[in-house]
């Protein structure tokens, strides 16, 4: 445990930053997820209408550095893929 008490704000900041980090983690893989799974049952229109949700968090998730510009990039262009090809 830390004792300088610039290093227990530190801790205090950083399990703040992991709890949003974990929410924010959950809701981008859950969103892919469910995009996935509307094609997979052909329900292409429905994935559609999810497509600029699911942008919309990969970019706020880039812009954190929750993950990487390219890695959202990588992802936006599958699930585009994927859908504009099941129809």
């Amino acid at each position: 445990m830390p004792i300088i008490k610039s290093a227990k704000k530190a801790l205090r900041k950083s399990k703040k930053r992991k709890a949003i980090n974990i929410v924010k983690n959950r809701k981008l893989k859950n969103l892919l997820k469910e995009v996935r799974v509307l094609v997979s049952e052909k329900k292409i229109e429905e994935a559609k209408k999810l497509l600029p949700q699911v942008y919309k968090v990969l970019d706020k998730a880039a812009k954190t550095k929750l993950i990487k510009k390219n890695t959202a990039s990588r992802k936006k262009s599958r699930i585009a893929k994927l859908i504009a090809k099941s129809r």
